[in-house]
């Protein structure tokens, strides 16, 4: 019944009102863009219709052309397309207004995961004492990474928000005027943004979003579960942020770019602390109390502007202090939560903002020590084991100029580990205090960090920072135990853990797991790797705490975030969640400051009662792993077989966008790594690999190898045995759940002409009787009768959503056929499909 009146509420504040605004839309008068609103609905009426008996997008084009327009020209029909494709980039703007500003009326206070509803639920079962105590040690925090697959510039984005309250308050006259500044303004950048351009534009969002969800999240959390005896900690939502000092994610970032994003954090949070300030010193106006605020707000105006006036947190904690001791003294503690609410965002926030990470690959960190080695001891560094190397370098006692060294990357590296002293003595030891390692996969990439620190003359005492490695292939995590094992037993590394209050951060990677071993191997693998870390590291005393590194769509860890966190038993740490967001994840969950704030708090939740309802059975038994693990070995076959097929890497590179991606400005780092012109399987970054399988609405990292597992163990006639896993496991729930969800994303018949293709026929057969297979197993097994059955709201957004790109993914895959023929403009086609690219990507919202 609940569900009932959700879609009615659904169809009338999201589906009207996009029908209504949508035709105010199409009237509207834009340059070059008369009559586009008439033309596309027969556009995608011949799509619908077409694919539905088997036509080809150019086929479902050309009669567009014919049976509705006069065209005759090529110049013209271009024009025409890439009209229609602006008109349904700004389709797509306005769907999302119109859904996140109905956000308030379709979520309450009480929804499942959020605080409220876990304080109602603990009280009942008597669990407030226990839910206080894991508070005490527990905390989220949300690590935003760079933004490569949202591509608005910063003028789109702040009508977007312009728009959503213009929505939220009804206002035709500021909509329509809003609709025409969207129609008027470019979407697309004129040129790459830098790496210190997409760390402004995550910036805007901690600025107008975060600084405000998180305060007012906390002070809720304060609220509903503080006591005479407990405050909870304002260390229990962080923020991370790689965007400027992600190396590996970006090789354009340099140390000197590293230094001005965190000198950008800073001014930021006290950008805001200084405008916070003000409506703080409008309440307290009193004598004495007035005095010290004012002088407060000098002190932050001088830091903010004057690099010699630096101020750190504890001394704007203490100016606060001495103000509430005047309040409370003189003035009746009038309007003091006014000022604690002020003082409890500095806690959280301090001078930092959010914390900038370093990351690096392993292997360019071994290059730079065999270069160090070279000059520092003269000697071959091929004829010393790593151990030896490392244990000399750091017995050299040396201090190393980074402007001594010719290469680059040596330089920067060791710049960048200066920088690390410099950026803690500005914005706070929690400003930077850690360094990731991707690719790691022995010990010797871990100690390769420890001992360029010590090259830069950091003292033992002065290494302030957690060496974090990465473990995201298949090899990387089965070696992830023995690495750790070692480090926690490495005598050097043992003494730096104690001074890091024996914590530990790992990293898992869940897209390049993905990619790398297939969506059902990788999550059991990654799921494994935690349970084996977990028992290592408190069998030596660590507390580690798990960072995932995820991405939008389940292919990439996505998809139902808190079932997964909530699904994890006791045999997996739960000390912290921690996780990256990117992409288009960012404005589409943590976008406003309504669902920043649900998605805060449904993460939290998550963690919390993992460990408090003792009642509900999340543990595996010794059968359900050995089920999960027979299936995930199968799936793990298949999807192997499909990566070794010949025409793996060929297909995505002829017949998928994936080389469209680096050549569109969306962001600045390139879609491969390597420097090579040969494109390897294992160069692929996640985004353009998982992006370009959901451009062509096959979304295979999502669900390959699961329906042949399933298969597999039926034939077998051990079909039960799945469906009481199904049934009993909330692990093995999630992952069929999130799977599905890929699938629902999935339009085959959009490339059914490729099953003919002389070159790729077989292959695109492999691909759609696995899915075929996947969803009738999935559907068999679940009980459903159709893909995320118990999800009518996100199904009919999607639905939504699927219907105005269509028209989009027909001209898409037009201009791709004629790209492959060798026909007419090349160069105009392949723009066609780099500008088709922002649309598809902004609509599905977790596409990459």
């Amino acid at each position: 019944m609940l569900n009932d009146q959700k879609i009615e509420k659904f169809r009338q504040i999201v589906e009207n009102k996009f029908q209504i605004y949508n035709s105010l839309f199409m009237s509207l008068p834009y340059d070059k863009m008369t009559n586009i609103g008439m033309l596309l609905p027969f556009l995608y009426e011949e799509s619908k219709d077409g694919y539905n008996v088997g036509k080809s997008p150019e086929e479902i084009v050309e009669e567009f052309f014919q049976k509705h327009t006069g065209l005759q020209t090529e110049d013209q029909k271009l024009e025409l397309l890439f009209k229609i494709i602006q008109y349904i980039e700004r389709q797509v703007v306005l769907f999302d207004s119109i859904e996140d500003a109905a956000f308030q009326q379709l979520h309450s206070e009480t929804d499942s995961g959020t605080v409220m509803n876990l304080y109602d639920r603990a009280n009942q079962e008597h669990h407030l004492t226990a839910i206080r105590k894991k508070m005490d040690d527990f905390g989220i925090k949300i690590v935003f990474t760079a933004h490569p697959t949202q591509f608005y510039p910063n003028a789109v984005q702040r009508i977007i928000h312009d728009l959503r309250d213009a929505i939220i308050n009804d206002s035709v006259t500021q909509i329509d005027t809003l609709l025409q500044q969207l129609g008027k303004t470019p979407f697309v950048n004129k040129e790459k943004p830098t790496p210190l351009d997409e760390a402004m534009s995550i910036i805007y969002y901690l600025r107008y979003v975060y600084y405000q969800s998180i305060g007012e999240l906390y002070r809720k959390i304060k609220q509903v579960y503080g006591t005479s005896n407990f405050t909870p900690s304002p260390d229990i939502i962080q923020l991370g942020f790689w965007p400027g000092g992600d190396r590996d994610g970006n090789p354009f970032v340099t140390a000197d770019i590293t230094m001005k994003v965190a000198e950008e954090l800073r001014i930021s949070i006290l950008k805001d602390y200084y405008g916070h300030l003000k409506i703080v010193r409008r309440r307290l106006s009193f004598r004495g109390v007035s005095d010290v605020l004012d002088k407060l707000s000098k002190n932050l105006y001088a830091s903010i502007f004057q690099k010699e006036a630096r101020i750190s947190a504890d001394e704007i904690v203490k100016k606060l202090d001495e103000a509430e001791k005047i309040l409370k003294e003189e003035h009746n503690a009038l309007f003091i939560d006014v000022l604690d609410d002020f003082r409890d965002r500095v806690k959280i926030f301090g001078t930092h903002f959010a914390t900038l990470d370093i990351r690096q690959d392993s292997r360019v960190h071994q290059n730079v020590i065999d270069d160090i080695f070279k000059k520092v001891i003269d000697g071959n560094a091929d004829s010393r084991t790593d151990d030896e190397k490392i244990q000399l370098l750091i017995d050299s006692n040396q201090v190393l100029n980074p402007q001594d060294f010719e290469d680059e990357m040596t330089c920067e590296t060791l710049k960048s580990i200066y920088n690390i002293k410099k950026i803690q003595e500005s914005n706070g030891e929690r400003g930077m205090h850690r360094y990731i390692i991707s690719n790691s996969d022995e010990v010797k990439d871990v100690m390769n960090v420890y001992a360029m620190m010590k090259l830069c003359g950091y003292a033992d005492d002065e290494i302030n920072i957690d060496i974090v490695p990465l473990f995201e292939t298949m090899e990387g995590l089965d070696r992830s135990e023995e690495v750790m094992r070692t480090l926690y037993n490495h005598p050097i590394y043992k003494k730096h853990l104690q001074k890091r209050n024996n914590k530990q951060i790992i990293m898992l990677g869940f897209s390049d797991g993905t990619k790398d071993g297939g969506y059902l191997k990788a999550n059991w693998q990654i799921y494994t790797s935690k349970e084996k870390l977990t028992k290592i590291s408190e069998e030596n005393g660590v507390k580690v705490v798990f960072f995932d590194g995820r991405g939008g769509p389940p292919a990439r860890g996505g998809g139902k975030t808190h079932d997964f966190y909530a699904s994890q038993g006791k045999t997996i740490a739960n000390n912290q969640i921690e996780l990256t967001i990117q992409g288009q994840t960012i404005t589409s969950v943590f976008g406003n400051k309504d669902q920043a704030k649900f998605n805060f708090e449904q993460l939290l939740t998550a963690g919390i009662e993992n460990d408090v309802f003792k009642s509900v059975k999340k543990d595996l038994n010794d059968g359900e792993r050995k089920l999960i693990s027979e299936l995930a070995d199968i799936s793990y076959g298949k999807y192997s077989d499909l990566k070794a097929h010949p025409m793996f890497v060929p297909y995505l590179q002829e017949m998928s966008t994936l080389e469209y991606y680096g050549r569109t400005n969306i962001g600045s780092r390139p879609s491969k790594r390597g420097a090579g012109s040969e494109l390897k399987f294992e160069d692929l970054r996640a985004i353009p690999f998982v992006g370009s399988w959901a451009q062509l609405r096959q979304n295979v990292p999502g669900f390959f190898g699961f329906g042949s597992a399933l298969k597999a163990l039926k034939d077998a006639g051990r079909f039960d045995e799945i469906k009481e896993l199904y049934k009993g496991s909330d692990f093995f729930k999630t992952l069929v759940l999130n799977s599905m969800m890929s699938m629902n994303k999935t339009y085959f018949p959009l490339t059914y002409y490729m099953r003919n293709n002389e070159k790729f026929g077989e292959f695109w057969n492999i691909l759609f009787a696995e899915f075929s297979l996947s969803k009738e197993m999935m559907l068999e097994l679940t009980g459903y009768n159709i893909l995320m059955q118990e999800e009518p709201i996100n199904r009919k957004s999607i639905r939504i959503r699927e219907k105005i790109v269509l028209p989009l993914l027909s001209i898409q895959q037009y201009a791709l056929i004629k790209i492959q023929k060798g026909e007419g403009d090349r160069e105009a086609y392949e723009k066609l499909v780099m500008r088709s690219l922002f649309g598809n990507i902004n609509a599905s919202r977790n596409s990459a």
